[in-house]
């Protein structure tokens, strides 16, 4: 794609001079780097503390969706290294370590501490025949209302029953199951220890109580001492074994799934704002204080911590989807492009069902394959360029129609709205609700930190994040009958090839 200068996006950085503490040194896996930085107590990072170390998955046709554990644990301790000789230099004081990645990873590891497999991503598909197992084994419908998920090749039930099929060599000698973000603070100070919310995006435990599902646990074979104790997000380790003794007694606030700070980060923590994250992957999420009675079974609810839950939807290929058009479509103009996606809707736009790797909110279809039809002599590739963003916008309609949200905002952040702002007008004509973009880098970063310090320093004050402008949506009757219309090709299109 011919690239036009990208508007400078801030970091709300804040110069040493004007820094306060207490500082938080925080650590965040992507999909794309393992990246840190320090932030002051006002939830701004430390001018010049950033550390970034790029990665990769590894993919296949298969499903394989992963990345080196030793690898990630190792780049995670280049960047602390960083940052403690930067605090070192200047004289600060760290007063808590926080770490946040991508969710729902599995590695497994043996009694000695060694992985035994690579981290095996969210986007991972080679345990999809296991699903239809595990719902002979699991009352699925009891399963989501038990746990807020439900049985898909992202969680751990399908993967641990995959693992012990394909795998036994590995079963045998396995002794802990941990997520990537377990696995670093394991290798880097010898932390054993799960976060309410990682076991919570796992599958793993009841969003009710917090305690393991024993109930899955016990009819799938898997015993439950092959996971670590669970800890709310006030109960952090006290480590003395890291290599860095500035690190050594301070808090280590157990390893987190990025979908909490990614709402935290650019301040969606009420039931009145919805956040919407546009990353790789992508997310609508609300977080609320009263514990579901129910679940919607297109959702997922997650627990907290013993007092507050987040509901919502995940979708598997938003900047995933962006990455195929580039790779794969003709180079357009990037101004061009934008208008393409800012004006109104228009004729030859072809329909798409965006599941490049499987479908996850509202269907859960994990085998879920991306199509597009409705093409034409006279379509172009910005037609289609058009078609896949109108989707990715339509399956967060999907989501907010199953949340019945009712909010005062929503919220976006995330690199392909960042990249891709114009498509925001396609987003809040398809919510018919006004759309608020985050303009700042590393929101999920500082929502991490930010959690750290509402334990250390709870009253103290944050900085507000900087937004943009509002994307108001158009309401005229052409418009949403334009929407209303793309929504009822894709239930069709949906039922016929997905079921």
């Amino acid at each position: 794609m011919h690239q036009e200068k990208k508007k400078k996006v801030p970091s709300m950085s804040v110069p040493l001079a004007e820094a306060r503490g207490p500082f938080v040194l925080g650590l965040d896996v992507g999909s794309t780097a393992s990246r840190g930085g320090l932030y002051d107590a006002t939830g701004r990072p430390v001018k010049g503390s950033k550390e970034r170390i790029a990665h990769e998955f590894t993919t296949a046709p298969d499903g394989t969706s992963i990345i080196d554990a030793d690898q990630v644990a190792e780049e995670c301790r280049e960047v602390v290294e960083g940052i403690v000789a930067f605090a070192r230099k200047k004289g600060l004081e760290v007063s808590g370590v926080a770490l946040d990645s991508f969710a729902s990873s599995l590695v497994a590891v043996d009694a000695a501490g060694q992985a035994l497999t690579p981290a095996i991503t969210y986007a991972d598909s080679r345990c999809a025949p296991f699903v239809a197992q595990a719902r002979e084994l699991v009352d699925e419908r009891s399963y989501h209302q038990r746990t807020g998920v439900r049985l898909h090749t992202s969680y751990f039930p399908a993967r641990l029953l995959w693992l012990r099929e394909t795998q036994p060599e590995v079963w045998e000698k396995l002794a802990h199951v941990m997520s990537i973000g377990e696995y670093v603070y394991h290798r880097l100070a010898g932390i054993t220890g799960m976060a309410t919310s990682l076991a919570a995006w796992s599958g793993i435990i009841e969003f009710a109580t917090g305690e393991l599902d024993r109930t899955t646990l016990d009819a799938l074979g898997v015993p439950a001492e092959l996971f670590a104790e669970i800890f709310d997000p006030d109960e952090p380790a006290y480590p003395t074994a890291s290599p860095w003794e500035e690190l050594n007694g301070i808090a280590w606030f157990y390893p987190i799934s990025d979908g909490w700070p990614s709402n935290v980060g650019p301040g969606a923590t009420d039931e009145h704002t919805v956040a919407v994250a546009a990353a790789t992957s992508g997310a609508m999420r609300v977080i609320v204080d009263t514990c579901p009675e129910h679940v919607d079974p297109g959702l997922w609810c997650y627990r907290l911590s013993s007092s507050r839950w987040i509901v919502g939807g995940a979708l598997n290929d938003v900047g995933r989807a962006v990455s195929w058009m580039e790779r794969v479509l003709a180079e357009v103009d990037a101004g061009e492009l934008a208008r393409a996606l800012g004006e109104r809707p228009r004729q030859h736009v072809p329909d798409v069902l965006p599941f490049f790797s499987g479908e996850r909110a509202t269907g859960w279809a994990a085998d879920a394959k991306a199509a597009l039809w409705n093409v034409t002599d006279d379509t172009t590739v910005l037609d289609i360029w058009r078609g896949v963003f109108e989707a990715i916008a339509h399956s967060y309609r999907r989501v907010w129609q199953a949340m019945a949200a009712a909010p005062q905002r929503v919220v976006v952040s995330g690199r392909v709205a960042t990249d891709h702002p114009t498509w925001l007008a396609i987003l809040a004509d398809t919510l018919a609700t006004p759309v608020v973009p985050l303009e700042m880098k590393r929101a999920t970063l500082r929502g991490t930190a930010l959690i750290a310090l509402g334990v250390l320093d709870p009253a103290g004050r944050r900085a507000t994040p900087p937004f943009g402008a509002e994307f108001a949506p158009r309401l005229d009757d052409d418009t949403q009958g334009y929407y209303q219309g793309l929504a009822e090709r894709f239930d069709r299109g949906y039922a016929a090839l997905v079921g």
